[in-house]
């Protein structure tokens, strides 16, 4: 909890743009307190907590980590938008490339996730999932690093060890992915139970099972093996 206010503090003060001295004093504390909150080196009480939310317009619930919504609500499946709503973040405007490449990773996405749920293991499904995702974050940073004045407390890596913490991550998610789907042998991992009959695939039963998706799959495919060097352009 510490860790997390820390960073939380420090993030909100300074997309305010005020001062550590400035928010001490609206939040009626020192700042000599203030700035051993924000380096974590002491724990605040629950006045001080909701004198924060009330500061800085945000739940107790996003201090506390519960949620990363800051007016605190907690997402299910359901509240998460479609990738084909028509929302403005996914409209790319004058970048062919970049729309050709989305719509090649969501709809593979969409295959993946779709033979993952038939795996009906929902440690598989985390596992690829972690995967997946620190390879976001992962490039999600370099992008958002492109302005340094972008406040690095945002996040709770350091900008010099967030990518060899990404590595350790991702490589202990595939590695037990690969266990699970006994591509490699453990005695601590079991590979998980499936019906064979429903992974039988080639590329004619891929387009098979996914007309609207197979094309972008095997464009995909054809794309990381090139970037591989162990296929032709």
């Amino acid at each position: 909890m510490v860790n997390q206010l820390s960073r939380l503090l420090i993030l909100l003060r300074q997309e305010k743009g005020i001062s550590q001295k400035k928010a001490a004093d609206a939040l009626e504390i020192s700042q000599a307190l203030l700035s051993h909150y924000e380096k974590g080196i002491r724990e605040c009480g629950l006045d001080f907590l909701i004198k924060v939310a009330n500061f800085y317009n945000v739940s107790t619930d996003y201090l506390l980590g519960r949620t990363a919504d800051r007016q605190g609500a907690i997402f299910s499946s359901e509240d998460i938008p479609d990738e084909n709503s028509m929302g403005k973040e996914n409209i790319y405007k004058g970048s062919v490339l970049s729309t050709l490449n989305k719509r090649l990773i969501f709809n593979s996405l969409n295959i993946l996730f779709d033979l993952l749920q038939k795996t009906n293991n929902k440690q598989i499904v985390n596992e690829v999932s972690t995967h997946i995702m620190l390879s976001v974050y992962r490039n999600f940073r370099y992008i958002y690093c492109l302005n340094e004045d972008n406040p690095t407390s945002l996040f709770a890596a350091d900008n010099a060890v967030f990518s060899h913490l990404c590595n350790c991550a991702e490589n202990m998610a595939e590695l037990n992915v690969s266990c699970l789907t006994n591509y490699k042998q453990s005695k601590s991992i079991k590979p998980i139970n499936i019906e064979k009959e429903k992974f039988t695939l080639n590329q004619q039963e891929i387009e098979r099972l996914y007309p609207l998706y197979a094309s972008s799959l095997l464009n995909l495919i054809q794309n990381c093996e090139t970037k591989m060097n162990v296929r032709k352009k």
